[in-house]
């Protein structure tokens, strides 16, 4: 199976699964990206061998994120309930996966790093969902972020859109592991051989399923309220329509509080 926009590699006589955002520097979840990634996913869930699938980013960052361009009125339709499916599929992959985050993640990058089974990252690595900062909210963070790390962190990430560095959100539990610059790779490695090769790819996956039970429930009860939240109240307002379009014209938004 071919792909343009992410890269693919079978590593550990096979039984891991590393999958690369390939559109660096920013690694932009396009419509296209997401197709890729949703198809490989499924093709990886069909391979019984496999006991963990990798995400990470091509460059010196993991990803800025979703297309702001797509985020557009007449857009957002049609790529908003494509991209919660696919963090949807993320979370409820029958195999573990792990994102393996340096440099920015940002937005739909975050969140895609959220719908993981584990994180880990480099120190220096920044993360934030900014999307209050063009006048919308984050609906796959909102559903997700209060059941990880808590309903006043998970506020001051949504409200703010501050990004906060990996020692944080380590602190709020939402990152499993963080070492030093340049050492990732090396971290990742490490654990595989030590805490998932040993281990059986059947029970892996029963395990799994097990430990993500409660997020997926709660991911599939709340995204289709915040989605239609989204679409039908908030695209409504002419400051989520300004805050998208300021952006792509390059320019500071002119709010009306409307």
């Amino acid at each position: 199976m071919s792909y343009d926009l992410i890269a693919v590699e079978d590593r550990f006589d096979g039984q891991v699964s590393e999958l690369r955002l390939c559109a660096p520097p920013g690694n932009i979840l396009s419509a296209r990206m997401m197709d890729e990634i949703s198809r490989h996913l499924k093709a990886v869930e069909q391979d019984a061998r496999k006991k963990l699938i990798v995400i990470s980013g091509e460059g010196r960052h993991f990803s800025f994120g979703a297309s702001v361009e797509e985020h557009a009125p007449d857009k957002v339709s049609a790529m908003l309930p494509g991209f919660h499916h696919l963090i949807g599929q993320v979370i409820d992959c029958q195999v573990p996966t792990l994102a393996c985050v340096s440099g920015l993640c940002l937005g739909g990058g975050f969140e895609l790093a959220l719908a993981c089974t584990l994180i880990m990252s480099d120190e220096g690595a920044k993360f934030a969902v900014p999307e209050i900062q063009l006048g919308v909210f984050p609906p796959a963070a909102a559903a997700l972020l209060p059941s990880l790390c808590g309903g006043h962190f998970a506020a001051q990430m949504i409200l703010t859109g501050e990004k906060l560095g990996a020692r944080a959100l380590q602190q709020a539990g939402l990152i499993a592991q963080v070492v030093e610059a340049g050492g990732l790779e090396a971290a990742a490695a490490g654990f595989i051989e030590k805490q998932i090769l040993p281990r059986s790819a059947s029970s892996l996956r029963f395990a799994h399923r097990a430990s993500r039970m409660t997020v997926a429930e709660i991911y599939r009860t709340s995204i289709a309220k915040l989605e239609k939240l989204y679409l039908e109240d908030l695209m409504r307002t002419k400051d989520a329509v300004e805050g998208i379009r300021s952006f792509i014209e390059k320019r500071a938004p002119k709010w009306t509080n409307a």
